[in-house]
């Protein structure tokens, strides 16, 4: 689930969930125009992340060209709401020591704006005294002298210590505590990928630094239009090391690129690209007659992949997605291939059964793309994973029900959650009678890939969101 998309709603019914489109960004108004521009435009992604639950990578690209910031004004905002946003629990806890008071008493305009001082006071090498004279400056021509008053005391005590100094005087006692706080995630979470790590519980801060910083831009060359190596020369890009799809960039934004714009490639993490290839490669026991299914497939990335691998062999695929718009997002995604896309929940979509191959990327916690949406990581809470399990199951038991004898279904996940991964795979085996299959041996050419017979990938090994995969045949 590394698209950029909400986890929990596919697969479910439409009805009310929560219209979180980007909207239309602000423009500054006059008494703003002296101010530093990328500096307010990244105050006004996490004013926008923190008063309508909006996500960054959403509303900053569309602000960065309304308000003509480009080069290194672009890269300048970007680097400071992303950061910000991601660091956001590490930052809370500096800000709270120095102003003396709990984040929840601090209003939250002014606190946009100490995180945006503080990320640059602890994590750039932005000069002290701009980056406390630039926040003073934002907060002065909003709200007046007495609260820049405030915020300039606040971030000049930040300024007193390193982030490691802060990370010695304020970190919990415990080891995983201690690493969550250093690298800016819920315990919980830290938790969560030791777990999964087992026995190479020892690899947990190198998942965490990784999942810290800022990922490489993933593009997938469209098969049957473009090779990798075509789309690395038309790009500059570099040719990715697993996918035979891949392509990493350094940066910028894809959409501008030619490619992308005419439907030759499109924007997808490597590990993304894996999971629909697995689901190819995976063997049937039968000959397979061209029936595939997502059977979650908004926003519709993995379906424009496997569409174009089912049209190479002339099979067609069928993408079940639960909400009208992002259907239609999923049509526009997958034009001219040979994908049929239905509006109807994953876990009864009324299309009949025999399918030879079939994709369940299930709803999740994106536990395994948080490098991707800064602020996701303060969002989930340990309660959201019960519901989606169950959500999980529910849609594991309708695949088994549609996939024909002999046909396999790819179960994936965008987190590398127990609860979510081998516990769900697990009790699919046990209810429906399904074969696990090694899927280690699906994805050619991918080190370190542990014992089997799932797959979980991670960003410190594999450069990928930490995608979760098995596969499964039904007798």
């Amino acid at each position: 689930m590394s698209e950029s998309r909400r986890p929990a709603r596919r697969g479910q019914s439409g009805s009310g969930a929560r219209n979180n489109r980007p909207r239309q960004a602000r423009r500054p108004d006059a008494s703003q125009s002296g101010l530093d521009q990328p500096r307010l435009a990244a105050r006004d992604v996490l004013r926008a992340v923190r008063e309508r639950d909006a996500y960054a990578n959403l509303v900053l690209p569309g602000l960065l060209r309304e308000r003509r910031l480009d080069g290194r004004d672009a890269a300048l905002a970007t680097e400071l709401a992303y950061g910000a946003a991601r660091a956001r629990g590490l930052l809370d806890a500096v800000i709270a020591d120095c102003a003396g008071r709990p984040i929840a008493e601090i209003d939250g305009p002014l606190l946009d704006v100490l995180q945006l001082g503080a990320y640059q006071l602890l994590r750039t090498r932005v000069a002290p005294h701009a980056a406390v004279a630039t926040s003073v400056d934002l907060v002065r021509a909003e709200a007046g002298p007495g609260k820049a008053g405030f915020v300039n005391a606040v971030l000049r005590r930040v300024s007193e210590r390193s982030e490691t100094e802060w990370v010695e005087r304020l970190a919990p006692a415990d080891p995983v505590g201690r690493l969550a706080f250093a690298h800016a995630h819920p315990a919980w979470i830290a938790q969560v990928f030791a777990d999964a790590l087992g026995a190479d519980a020892g690899e947990l801060e190198d998942v965490l630094m990784a999942d810290d910083a800022r990922p490489a831009v993933h593009l997938v060359a469209r098969p049957g239009e473009i090779s990798a190596e075509e789309l690395a020369l038309a790009t500059g890009g570099e040719v990715g090391r697993y996918s035979p799809y891949a392509v990493y960039l350094d940066g910028g934004d894809p959409g501008l690129l030619d490619a992308v714009r005419e439907g030759l490639a499109g924007v997808q993490d490597e590990g993304s690209q894996l999971v629909a290839r697995a689901l190819s490669l995976a063997p049937l026991d039968g000959p397979d007659a061209g029936r595939w299914l997502d059977l979650c497939a908004g926003p519709g990335g993995k379906a424009a992949l496997l569409g174009a691998l089912a049209g190479i062999e002339g099979g067609r695929l069928d993408a079940v997605e639960p909400v009208a718009h992002r259907a239609d997002l999923i049509r526009k995604t997958t034009k001219e291939l040979p994908v049929d896309v239905h509006v109807a929940d994953g876990r009864d979509p009324g299309l009949e059964g025999g399918y030879d191959r079939i994709l369940v990327d299930a709803p999740c916690t994106g536990l395994g793309a948080l490098r991707r949406r800064p602020e996701a990581r303060w969002r989930r809470q340990p309660s959201d994973v019960a519901g989606l399990a169950k959500l999980q199951r529910e849609l594991l038991a309708s695949a088994a029900r549609l996939v024909r004898p002999g046909g396999v279904i790819l179960y994936a996940t965008c987190s590398p959650h127990l609860s979510e991964t081998v516990a769900v795979v697990a009790d699919a085996v046990r209810r429906y009678g399904l074969t696990a299959l090694d899927t280690r041996e699906l994805v050619p050419g991918v080190p370190e890939l542990g014992d089997g017979p799932g797959v979980q990938l991670w960003p410190h090994r594999h450069g990928t969101d930490a995608m979760f995969m098995a596969a499964l045949r039904k007798p």
